[in-house]
């Protein structure tokens, strides 16, 4: 038997938690065209055979402005730091510069496999000079895959077992996270707002589940806190007679309903408090 953490590393949008959900054929770590949209660490079970992956989805790496985006920078360096096996995941439009030399270099006794992901955006030719690019900066195990419709996944899962290290599962074989459903609901929530919000609006966003009754005999309730930092914000994400909430809502309902494999009752409410991406207080609350 083997088993190991794998952490998931990379520039936001390059395709970290598509990833992650393609590996485990479910909808685990939300999902946007936005950057910056994955927040904490995701941990997500793959068991196969002899072999139990534990996938550790973090955010993006940038470079941070103010504490939320610290904590989210610490999170990488715990993933890394933890992992067995680093993946390092890059776009066809890579650059030397985006190395994050000083992260990789602190874990250059583990593993690192480089994946090129978004092949399928792009001519095969195309590929060459990033490859090139990789192997100047000494990187040695370069696999090219496209998570959205799964080309070279068989391959890079093929090498990640090779790499575990031998040892007994930790998890259940039927297990594919060790965070509870209230935290994967707020998810869930939080990417709808992602979704039809623009601009600062969905930065300035987080989700709190306040109540949470699962029931024997009909609908699941959930009541939901959305928190801004502006009134002005408030105001945007309710929408004229309340129908860009209501919006929310119904979306986030049924990704909810299909997630759970159970009939919700979803209860959403705003609140303001200000410059919470600042606070570290609210912010350890929240989990960080």
């Amino acid at each position: 038997m083997k088993s190991g953490y794998i952490s998931i590393i990379g520039k936001p949008n390059v395709g970290k938690s598509t990833l992650l959900n393609r590996f485990l054929e479910i909808k685990l770590s939300i999902v946007s065209s936005k950057p910056q949209t994955t927040r904490q660490r995701i941990l997500g079970i793959l068991t196969e055979g002899d072999n139990q992956c534990y996938f550790l989805d973090t955010p993006g790496l940038i470079k941070p402005d103010y504490e939320l985006q610290k904590l989210m920078v610490n999170q990488i360096k715990r993933a890394a730091k933890d992992a067995d096996i680093i993946i390092w995941i890059v776009d066809p439009w890579f650059k030397p510069e985006d190395f994050p030399d000083a992260l990789l270099k602190s874990c250059k006794k583990k593993p690192l496999i480089c994946v090129i992901n978004k092949i399928d955006l792009v001519p095969k030719t195309k590929l060459l000079p990033v490859i090139d690019k990789l192997e100047k900066i000494n990187i040695k195990e370069i696999i090219p895959i496209s998570a959205l419709n799964g080309d070279g996944l068989a391959r890079l899962k093929k090498t990640l077992f090779r790499h575990l290290p031998e040892g007994p599962f930790l998890y259940p074989v039927d297990d594919i996270s060790d965070s509870p459903e209230r935290f994967f609901v707020a998810e869930l929530i939080r990417e709808r707002v992602f979704e039809f919000f623009k601009k600062e609006i969905p930065y300035s966003t987080c989700v709190v589940i306040d109540e949470f009754k699962e029931r024997e005999k009909g609908k699941d309730y959930i009541r939901a806190l959305i928190y801004v930092e502006r009134k002005s914000q408030k105001g945007i994400l309710i929408g004229k007679k309340g129908e860009a909430l209501k919006k929310v809502g119904a979306e986030a309902r049924k990704e909810i309903e299909n997630f759970l494999g159970r009939e919700v009752y979803l209860e959403l409410w705003i609140k303001v408090k200000e410059k919470w991406r600042k606070d570290k207080k609210f912010l350890k609350e929240l989990g960080y």
